[in-house]
């Protein structure tokens, strides 16, 4: 079992600490967002694996250039390796699940050229133990159940998936796969079962064409990348899952976000993904997937809803958010009780977003300016003389500000975060005749 090690946070351990929780966990990868100097350093002579990435605006210029690649691979690879374990190269980071602009499809064009060129140059290095992929997001593919049912998004299948698994194939690497259960279960809790999300076996499911027997959701979502590839002819490309996990906390409109449901779905995770024989998916039983959880941190810079920030399995203190054995071989009865969850089923009612209490309030002076600037009149309100003015406070008046911007576009994908600066309440912060406007679940 790998992890994921990301540092967008302002109070995380310093890379050395890091690491030395990496091998106290007995991680065997880990994962990187790009190709630190001073971590590829530390990792050195470890003995754990390790995964670098050729970040997203580095691609057209490796794509376009033998020259660049062969720099990026100097730059990057040789210093370190063979010292630092150094197995897998990831081009981009989900490249494909950009917004369709004529910028992003270049990118997707782009990505397989890059490929090409970063393993041309491990060759001509004599460096034949580094396989190069490029991880992707589960919307890559436009259905996704039944799985027998998987297939590739028609505006990339034929001009970006075909020549990815052909160079998957010819190389011998793997279809990398960002893969969270949370997801479609959170959309859709009452047609989901939570246990079917979290391994706990309670539930099956029979795809009708195939009549493989489906007991949980990764399976599932695993078997639909294996059909689609299938579909344009290269039914034999091993998975490996880039990053998977649950989220042990997040907002109130975020169901099922808990320490419980995160250890049970990471503890079953390991224990499937670390059993001899191989578990494998239904469409491919006994097959070892290497496996990269997500994340080693919670990272509290993350912008986005209130799981962004909550995936670690360690706090920023490197305090354990839970217990857990990564190895596999510590037996369940041996942990200690974990909170009970109270969120599994979706908030219904009313929710504001308000200022936090513990913010600068210079910070919070500038979104307030910035929030009511692209209000179009939203805080009229907040004028002298008008029924929110008083009292005339920072806080209370972004507060205003920020109930009101979210209420009117978190139907576009505005979250409650404003920089870290809010957070969610089911208390009502209206008083006397200024009514914070509201979102209604």
């Amino acid at each position: 079992m790998g992890v994921n090690y990301g540092w967008v946070g302002n109070n995380l351990p310093s890379p050395s600490r890091s690491i030395e929780h990496i091998r106290s966990m007995r991680a065997g990868r880990v994962k990187l967002y790009n190709a630190d100097s001073e971590i590829l350093r530390l990792l050195s002579g470890t003995k754990i694996q390790v995964s670098i990435m050729v970040q997203n605006h580095e691609i057209p210029g490796v794509a376009s250039s033998q020259a660049l690649a062969d720099r990026w691979v100097r730059s990057n690879v040789l210093p370190y390796y063979p010292g630092t374990m150094i197995r897998f190269i990831l081009v981009g980071n989900e490249v494909l699940s950009y917004n369709c602009t004529d910028r992003d499809r270049q990118l997707w064009r782009d990505l397989v050229p890059a490929m090409r060129k970063i393993k041309i140059s491990l060759r001509a290095n004599s460096i034949g133990n580094i396989k190069v992929g490029t991880p992707l997001a589960m919307d890559v593919v436009e259905s996704s159940f039944p799985p027998s049912s998987g297939r590739f998004r028609s505006d990339v299948a034929e001009s970006v998936m075909m020549p990815l698994v052909l160079f998957l194939n010819s190389t011998r690497s793997y279809f990398f796969l960002d893969v969270y259960p949370y997801f479609p279960w959170s959309r859709n809790p009452g047609d989901i079962s939570l246990d079917f999300a979290l391994f706990r076996g309670n539930f099956n499911y029979t795809d009708p064409a195939t009549g493989l027997i489906y007991t949980n959701l990764l399976d599932q979502m695993l078997d639909s990348i294996i059909f689609a590839m299938k579909r344009l002819g290269y039914s034999n490309i091993p998975l490996l899952i880039a990053e998977t996990g649950w989220p042990n906390s997040g907002d109130i409109d975020e169901p099922g976000a808990n320490i419980y449901n995160a250890a049970t779905y990471n503890r079953n995770l390991i224990k499937k993904m670390t059993a001899k024989p191989p578990a494998g998916t239904p469409a491919r039983p006994g097959v070892v997937i290497p496996t990269f959880i997500f994340s080693l941190y919670d990272e509290n810079c993350k912008p986005g809803p209130g799981t962004e920030r909550h995936w670690g399995l360690l706090h920023a203190s490197g305090d354990a958010v839970y217990e857990i054995d990564l190895i596999g071989k510590r037996p369940a009865s041996t942990f200690g009780p974990l909170p009970l969850p109270t969120n599994n089923r979706p908030y219904k009612g009313k929710l504001w977003c308000v200022a936090r209490r513990d913010v600068n309030l210079t910070d919070l002076g500038s979104a307030l300016s910035s929030a009511c600037g692209r209000g179009n009149g939203m805080c009229d309100t907040l004028a002298p003389g008008r029924e929110c003015h008083e009292p005339a406070s920072t806080f209370q008046h972004a507060s205003y500000a920020f109930s009101a911007y979210w209420a009117r576009f978190r139907s576009l994908g505005t979250t409650c975060y404003f920089d870290g600066l809010a957070e969610q309440t089911v208390r009502d912060p209206s008083h006397g005749y200024c009514k914070f406007p509201s979102v209604t679940l």
